[in-house]
Order: C-alpha cells, then sequence, then structure tokens
C-alpha cells in the first residue's frame, strides 16, 4: 500500500512568486513576439536563427536543434520547412550518416539576423533588462540557476 503524503500547498509568499513568474514570462514572451512581427518572425524563428548564426558553419544536425530549441523533431521539421520557404535556412544531407540532416542559415537568413538582431536585443533592454538593477540582475540569475539545472537534468526523463 502507498502512503500518500500530504499535498504542501503554496503559501501566500510562494504563490505570489510562481504568478508573478508566470506573468512576466507570459508578458514578456508576447512582447518580444510583438516586437518581431515587423520582421516576419516569431520567437521560434528568432531562437532557431540564434542558434544556427552561433554554431560552427552556421549549421546544427536537426535533432540537435530540437534538442537546443524544446522541440519536438516533427515541430521542428515543420517549422523548417516554413523558414526553407523564406529562404531563411536549408536543409542539407549529413554525408557521414544518411538519415542525418543539417539545418543551415542561408546568406539570407544571415541578413536577417544582422538586421533584426540590434532591435531584438533593444526590445530585451526596454522591457526587462533595462528595469532591474544590476544586483537584482545578479540575484535573479543566482536564484534561477538551480531552478534551470534542475530542469535540464530532468529534461527527457519520464
Amino acid at each position: 500500500m502507498e502512503t500518500e503524503t500530504a499535498t504542501r500547498w503554496l503559501t501566500d509568499a510562494e504563490q505570489c512568486a510562481w504568478r508573478t513568474h508566470l506573468d512576466v514570462s507570459r508578458l514578456l514572451m508576447h512582447q518580444l513576439e510583438k516586437d518581431l512581427q515587423p520582421f516576419g518572425l516569431t520567437n521560434n524563428d528568432y531562437e532557431i536563427l540564434v542558434n544556427l548564426s552561433e554554431s560552427d558553419g552556421h549549421r546544427m544536425r536537426m535533432s540537435d536543434l530540437a534538442t537546443a530549441t524544446l522541440q519536438s523533431k516533427s515541430r521542428l521539421s515543420h517549422q523548417i520547412t516554413r523558414m526553407e520557404t523564406a529562404g531563411l535556412v536549408r536543409r542539407v544531407n549529413c554525408e557521414s550518416d544518411r538519415r542525418g540532416l543539417y539545418a543551415v542559415l542561408t546568406d539570407e537568413g544571415m541578413d536577417i539576423m544582422r538586421k533584426v538582431a540590434p532591435h531584438h536585443v533593444a526590445s530585451v533592454r526596454e522591457h526587462f533588462i533595462d528595469l532591474l538593477p544590476p544586483e537584482a540582475l545578479a540575484a535573479l540569475r543566482a536564484s534561477l540557476r538551480p531552478v534551470a539545472e534542475h530542469l535540464r537534468d530532468n529534461r527527457g526523463k519520464v
């Protein structure tokens, strides 16, 4: 017989912190998405472009890109198809693995990154970074690091 453990309900302070986190996360992502719209990009598009622009040869295996962007392989494939149609990326077969594919940033995709990145950084600054003093940013980073590490460690576990 399993021992039932009592639910550890959130205190008022914990509930407030949790709901504030959710509120900020949703509102910030909504705002950043809105600020990318004039460029015809979504947050997912931009994240893919960033990952590819920062990778060796501006390319990544599709499976690694799916992991990096927290997308299923199927969802990423649809996303890459849309971005291929827009001329931002292309798929290339992996020479060493016939089943493997790379997503490769095109010259047009890199041009878009160069054009959009300054606007995106300005948006991140306006709606997040510049609203917090440096000591609050340091405390936030320190506070969230164990959560990020825990979630990374548990990724893919059932």
